[in-house]
Formats: structure tokens, sequence, C-alpha cells
């Protein structure tokens, strides 16, 4: 069965904002299905405009950043 967008649902959704970029924290229900943490990245192209880039490793200040929302994420699970 591939992939439908439209049984994605959002249940949660906060970002963190760098000067290069985004970390945004989101919980996820597919097709009314278990929920599930997704951590995405973006980085600013040289116009400014976001795009999606791989998680990669992450910093002491990024994690530090991000982990409040983690927590906030579980009260969503």
């Amino acid at each position: 069965m591939p992939y439908d967008s439209s049984l994605d649902e959002k249940v949660f959704s906060k970002s963190w904002d760098a000067k290069d970029g985004r970390i945004t924290v989101s919980i996820y229900s597919y097709n009314n299905g278990p929920k599930k943490l997704q951590i995405s990245r973006e980085n600013n192209d040289p116009e400014g405009n976001p795009r999606f880039a791989k998680l990669g490793r992450l910093t002491k200040e990024e994690i530090e950043a991000i982990l409040p929302l983690i927590q906030e994420a579980l009260t969503h699970m």
C-alpha cells in the first residue's frame, strides 16, 4: 500500500528557529495508527529560503533548544 498523505494526521508540531535554519519536532499518526515522533531540519539557502536537510548530528545548543519541545510532544502521545 503506497503512502497517502491524506491519512497522515499531524497531532503536534513546534519549531526552534536558529539564524541558519529551523528544527521542527512533530507528532504524527498515520491512518489512526500509533503516534510517532518526527524531528526534521530545514536550512536556509543563500537567498534565505528554507529547504529540507537531513537532521544528522545535533550540537549541544540544538539539543538544549529542542529538548523542551520533545518533552512537550510526549504529552501528546
